[in-house]
């Protein structure tokens, strides 16, 4: 089975980035019965800011601790991805970052979708995080959910997402499931 890990992209006190990626799992889950789907929480894996000795694409997956290599084993056992991002300055969290650099070649070779959320719908956050992950031999689906804080979130705090996102959502899914188990074929 396909298995498709939904990226929870920030650590903060009062973040509502869960919420988000918990509704786009259960959307998910509802529409696309080809892939599983599993929730990822970066601030699970607790990695410190990035500051390794060695490029992670020379360490051939063998890294300096056991939360790297937790982290290392949990990306390298999905199939692709759905990144949940809010934008912070017109980018993505510094969390976000940190714990995409910290390995290399788990992530290449796979499919890769983008929900971003902010007061700007998180545009500017997802087209940073698409060349980040471009990089890492990632393939990014074009279809991309962007939320509003004003309009779909109550009091900026309680995700409520409005039905015309359905469609779009729809979309990223079939997406990145399709291109995942395309790509598992190159793997």
């Amino acid at each position: 089975m396909t298995k498709i890990g939904v990226i929870v992209g920030s650590t903060r006190e009062g973040r509502v980035s869960t919420q988000v990626a918990e509704w786009v799992k259960d959307f998910a889950e509802k529409r696309n019965t080809d892939a599983e789907f599993e929730l990822v929480d970066i601030k699970e894996y607790g990695l410190d800011r990035f500051n390794e000795k060695l490029p992670p694409a020379m360490a051939n997956k063998e890294y300096s601790n056991d939360k790297i290599q937790a982290w290392s084993e949990k990306i390298d056992s999905l199939d692709g991805f759905i990144f949940v991002t809010p934008e912070y300055n017109k980018n993505i969290s510094s969390s976000l970052k940190d714990h995409i650099d910290y390995i290399a070649s788990e992530w290449n070779n796979k499919s890769a979708g983008i929900v971003s959320y902010g007061s700007t719908l998180g545009i500017a956050a997802s087209m940073s995080l698409r060349s980040t992950l471009a990089n890492l031999k990632l393939a990014i689906v074009t279809p991309q959910g962007a939320f509003s804080l004003f309009t779909d979130f109550e009091e900026m705090s309680t995700f409520k997402p409005a039905e015309v996102h359905n469609a779009t959502m729809e979309a990223v899914v079939t997406d990145v499931v399709n291109w995942a188990k395309a790509l598992k074929t190159i793997r």
